[in-house]
């Protein structure tokens, strides 16, 4: 079963938009490195869920195979490098993980 890793992020002040397309970059760059992660989209909440996300201005989802592809997902290299540009960036992080029939 597919499982959905769902990341909210609160950005910290100053944080410029070339920050952003670099983290975002090489979070999407990670499909195809770390095995079983078949898909990640990253993006900026719609306008109409701004005033109910609680000062999360991003996010992103993830999609591996199963749920034990999240351990590795984790501490894989490619992972742990968009961790240390994520702690630059954010002030604050929630995830959120969901098992799915295909």
């Amino acid at each position: 079963m597919a499982v959905y890793h769902i990341v909210l992020f609160r950005l910290k002040q100053g944080v410029t938009p070339a920050q952003l397309a670099q983290w975002s970059k090489i979070s999407q760059a990670m499909v195809g490195q770390v095995p079983g992660l078949k898909s990640l989209k990253t993006n900026t909440p719609l306008p109409i869920c701004v005033p109910r996300a609680k000062g999360f201005d991003m996010g992103l989802v993830a999609v591996l195979e199963k749920p034990e592809d999240l351990p590795v997902y984790a501490v894989h290299p490619a992972h742990l490098e968009v961790q240390k540009l994520r702690e630059e960036i954010c002030e604050d992080t929630l995830a959120y993980d969901l098992e799915f029939e295909e």
